[in-house]
């Protein structure tokens, strides 16, 4: 459900309906966060390359750190589950995960990962109070100048993604409700994933 009615995908053609198979097709089910953007396939298509573009460049562990950091900054529900279930699935331990989502330390995450982590949530909660020394702390871990602006692209794209989704009322798919309980209660840091009879 979202706040504002999303083109029905029974009834659609052409490229909103293609749009729509195709992530039907990825994901098992039509992701509400799809439907709100069948108004606008290309901004869809636009984000998608955006996004591919710097997860590419990042690496799938950096990119989903920084992702569900940002996420869990803006406490966005929807994004903070969907990058921590990736995390879980195919990166990290479902411990350390679950550690990140309470705030907690874990072994498994290195002093380079915590440091990309403080930055991009920085740039997601106030970019302006970033200096110099933020800079350098990613450098001393290893970035250089070019994983540094990917590491910011990613956290800033996220702000786009999850404000949009949020402003919207999109509630975060009900397939959701399958992760672990407590890693699921860790990764809803805003708004609740969509009810279904259970």
């Amino acid at each position: 459900m979202a706040y504002i009615a999303t083109p029905d995908p029974e009834q659609d053609s052409g490229p909103l309906a293609d749009m729509f198979a195709a992530d039907i097709e990825y994901r098992g089910y039509l992701p509400n966060y799809t439907k709100l953007f069948g108004h606008r396939p290309g901004l869809y298509a636009a984000w998608k390359l955006m996004a591919g573009e710097v997860s590419g460049s990042l690496g799938v562990r950096n990119y989903e750190l920084a992702t569900l950091a940002a996420a869990r900054a803006m406490r966005s529900s929807y994004c903070s589950l969907a990058h921590g279930k990736v995390l879980a699935e195919k990166v990290l331990q479902a411990d350390t995960v679950l550690a990140i989502g309470i705030g907690a330390e874990s072994d498994e995450l290195t002093s380079a990962d915590r440091a990309l982590m403080r930055f991009a949530e920085a740039v997601a909660t106030d970019a302006t109070r970033i200096t110099m020394s933020d800079i350098e702390d990613l450098r001393r871990e290893g970035f250089d100048d070019r994983a540094i602006f990917d590491v910011a692209a990613a956290a800033s794209a996220r702000s786009f993604f999850s404000k949009m989704l949020d402003a919207l009322g999109a509630e975060p798919d009900a397939a959701y409700w399958d992760l672990d309980a407590d890693l699921r209660d860790a990764l809803t840091v805003g708004r609740p994933i969509e009810s279904v009879d259970r």
